[in-house]
């Protein structure tokens, strides 16, 4: 089956994390994206990865560019500046994440490139965006987790501000670009006419935040609560065996809930007792109510626990490790683990799209640096194999 975007070229020169989960969205759509690389490559192929100290690529990288094709080009050279304008026109999108002002650096004019092509949507994934004081400061993920208000609402509330494990400000930036290539690109179908689209990392951090203390919203700063959600008993309750991840969060979210939840630990007398039926009383008896679930939930194995719970009706679920998402039987029913061949790394396991839709792809390898650069080259340019080889000897297509 054709992917949902099949037909739709993306011209990527993205790094890291923030732009490459934005085009690798796009990939599993079924759009086309040509990375363009320089000699180097792109930096997230070492990320963790020991500085390259082991063959291949990092999976860091593996993670974030599966499905591309890449090219390498020597945007320093003149040659290789005018073959990335030569390929302007044969694409929908381009999308960047490069520091401020790097792409200018390069000798590219984002307003040359739309007089070459209306019709193209110019994506920037910028920390603070194009405009603005803070538009020429470099971010990274925890500095967008900072700047976007998140991590002074994660934490314990007499302790420091603490980022987020996962890079949320990076991917849910990278999601959220998408989504707007996808819109402008429907627009640019009807209209002929492309556009820019200006991301900030801070701003995308903030749809996010729209939750955080709604009474308190835009008249004083939120609270760090720690674990704690809701009013009703959500929050982190330990489990049997005592480790650094045997958590159950639990998250009993209207009366019912909490009332399905007392049946099942055992407790039905707690749905009448007024220091537990209701939220007032829940405020003002927090404590002893932590010490009621946790005198049953530490009896149980996690992973029982939030079966027991769960088949009551009342949301939880145990703290999946990182591991756990490569050996749960539920993801593994619904087909969300793959396992692909690299010519280098060998096999590689990956996680697919998180939708199942007609026209996702299954994930592929990520490509090696400048595996595709003559076939692409070849096709979208014209350029014979001599014309290639001369490139290479120059420098503006070889890989270092």
């Amino acid at each position: 089956m054709p992917g949902a975007l099949d037909g739709m070229k993306i011209l990527d020169m993205t790094q890291y994390e923030a732009g490459t989960s934005c085009t690798q969205y796009l990939s599993w759509l079924g759009a086309e994206v040509i990375k363009i690389e320089s000699p180097f490559g792109d930096p997230g192929r070492s990320v963790q990865n020991h500085k390259q100290t082991t063959p291949g690529d990092s999976q860091y990288f593996m993670n974030y560019n599966s499905g591309k094709k890449s090219v390498v080009l020597n945007l320093k050279t003149e040659r290789g500046r005018q073959l990335f304008l030569d390929l302007v026109p044969k694409f929908d999108a381009f999308v960047e994440n490069y520091g401020p002002d790097v792409l200018e650096s390069f000798g590219i004019d984002t307003k040359q490139m739309q007089s070459i092509n209306p019709k193209l949507i110019i994506a920037r994934i910028k920390g603070f965006g194009l405009s603005g004081p803070n538009a020429g400061f470099n971010v990274f993920d925890p500095v967008a987790q900072a700047a976007g208000g998140a991590l002074s609402i994660t934490g314990e509330p007499d302790g420091p501000p603490m980022p987020i494990g996962p890079t949320y400000a990076d991917t849910g930036t990278g999601v959220q670009v998408a989504l707007g290539i996808v819109s402008a690109y429907v627009s640019a179908l009807k209209t002929g006419v492309g556009q820019v689209i200006d991301a900030s990392m801070q701003e995308c951090v903030t749809m996010f935040m729209r939750t955080a203390d709604m009474p308190a919203w835009g008249t004083r700063p939120a609270q760090r609560r720690g674990t704690a959600r809701g009013d009703i008993g959500g929050g982190m309750y330990r489990c049997k065996g005592g480790g650094t991840n045997d958590w159950l969060m639990l998250f009993p979210g209207t009366d019912s809930m909490l009332d399905s939840l007392y049946t099942a630990i055992g407790r039905p007398d707690l749905t009448t007792d007024d220091r537990f039926s209701t939220s007032v009383g829940l405020r003002e008896h927090k404590e002893e109510f932590r010490e009621v679930i946790e005198s049953w939930t530490s009896q149980h194995d996690k992973k029982d626990a939030m079966a027991i719970l769960s088949e009551a009706g009342v949301p939880a679920s145990y703290v999946y490790t990182t591991l756990d998402l490569f050996e749960d039987d539920h993801l593994a029913q619904r087909d969300f683990i793959h396992e692909v061949q690299h010519p280098i790394n060998g096999t590689v396991k990956l996680m697919r799209a998180p939708l199942v839709m007609a026209g996702i792809a299954a994930p592929t390898r990520s490509p090696l640096l400048g595996e595709h650069s003559e076939e692409v080259l070849s096709e979208l340019l014209n350029l014979s194999a001599d014309d290639f080889s001369t490139l290479s000897e120059e420098g503006v297509t070889r890989p270092n």
